[in-house]
């Protein structure tokens, strides 16, 4: 990366830090450095333009349609005039925009809009995020935050959701391993990712076995 390219990832890590400083916590800066984080890993054994997956992950989550009403095009918008007023690149402005607004969930039955390489690396890099230990612990605390039951086991999984169902849902938070982080695992993009998501599935299964058995009094 050129140095105006290195000065400008340092601009938007501190625009990134002070816009989210009130941010909930599995939302918040330390959400965004993991991810930046485990980008910078994947993008190791990529194809890519760093540039453009830094920039991406560090600005996916600048305003989560889940603490805007729904609005998933506040993100974008913010992105790209945050972008344009350090002089990015209008084709690099652009293609980080197409990433934040295909890189989510979305209930898993949203077709994406737009694909490439440097999506697919910060898409993976997100999705390890909400996977493994700190996984468990975002879900947790998300679930806490909207006060949401820990479990109800007569409320059951709901697969298949719309993207409007799936951002209005207040079922218990368990119910979010079978609808969303159990899924992930199976929808990695990269090697490095498929293969970091097996581990930390692994990891939550183990906890789903441990928390049944304490639930029922088994242990």
């Amino acid at each position: 990366m050129t140095s105006d390219e290195l000065k400008q990832i340092e601009l938007t890590k501190t625009f990134v830090k002070q816009t989210l400083k009130t941010a909930e916590g599995g939302h918040d800066w330390f959400h965004i450095e993991r991810v930046y984080k485990n980008s910078k890993l994947i993008a190791k054994n990529e194809t890519v333009d760093n540039f453009v997956v830094a920039l991406g992950a560090l600005l996916h989550d600048i305003a989560d349609s889940k603490f805007h009403n729904g609005d998933d095009t506040i993100g974008p918008q913010k992105a790209r005039a945050f972008l344009f007023s350090i002089n990015v690149d209008s084709v690099v402005i652009e293609h980080v925009v197409k990433i934040i607004e295909n890189i989510s969930f979305k209930g898993g039955n949203v077709t994406q809009q737009f694909s490439s390489k440097e999506l697919n690396v910060v898409q993976d890099a997100d999705r390890l995020d909400a996977l493994g230990a700190i996984g468990i612990a975002r879900t947790f605390n998300y679930g806490g935050f909207k006060n949401h039951k820990l479990y109800d086991p007569e409320i059951l999984p709901k697969l298949n959701m719309t993207k409007e169902e799936y951002k209005n849902s207040k079922a218990p938070t368990l119910n979010h391993f079978y609808e969303k982080l159990l899924l992930l695992k199976d929808r990695m993009n990269t090697n490095t990712g498929k293969q970091i998501a097996l581990q930390r599935h692994q990891y939550m299964e183990g906890f789903l076995k441990q928390f049944y058995d304490e639930w029922n009094g088994l242990k």
